[in-house]
């Protein structure tokens, strides 16, 4: 094991994304994505705890909401208030450039869903990869970009013969509960 590697790492929690409009967000993971609302929260501002533990100005504020995707993810979106917010998203190119990937049965039938959703732009038709990536080759995808601008992509790898060990359905399993430790009396 490297030296470098962090002890008592289990797996990943949640992404976060910050958006716009936190209600507007909300809605369209749920009504269009199917995630659940789990709960919201509020912060700020608070001139030593936010710059301490954000990396944001003292008169940042944000709210949250934490929302669960089933079967496997958690989500939390963020909207912040602060006196010098920046707008304008990351190019896919640029650092810190994102997105957020969805595997589904059918990427046709998911794209033209999501085309007849208010606000949603399709990027492109759907492609499919070839023998330049032999792994992978037979998975179709698109790119899409939700109503505030936050970049998406389908993925539909039905049709790769031989798929690299990525993580799914095969690989989520509860954690194991520890059994109690027996105590000893005198």
């Amino acid at each position: 094991m490297s030296e470098l590697r962090m002890p008592g790492l289990q797996y990943v929690d949640h992404a976060a994304y910050t958006v716009p409009d936190l209600d507007e967000a909300v809605r369209f993971f749920v009504d269009v994505l199917g995630a659940e609302e789990l709960y919201r929260s509020r912060r700020g501002p608070d001139e030593h705890f936010m710059p301490a533990n954000f990396d944001v100005p003292a008169d940042a504020v944000l709210e949250l909401s934490m929302l669960r995707m089933p079967p496997n993810l958690n989500i939390e979106l963020f909207e912040w208030a602060t006196g010098d917010r920046r707008t304008e998203h990351p190019r896919h190119s640029d650092r810190g450039g994102h997105h957020l990937c969805f595997v589904v049965e059918d990427v046709d039938a998911a794209a033209a869903h999501l085309a007849g959703v208010p606000g949603v732009r399709m990027l492109g038709e759907r492609k499919e990869v070839a023998g330049d990536s032999p792994a992978v080759a037979g998975n179709r995808w698109t790119y899409f970009v939700t109503p505030w601008g936050l970049l998406m992509e389908l993925v539909d790898r039905s049709r790769v013969a031989d798929p690299p060990p990525l993580v799914g359905p095969a690989d989520w399993t509860r954690p194991t509960e520890k059994p109690p430790e027996k105590s000893e009396t005198s």
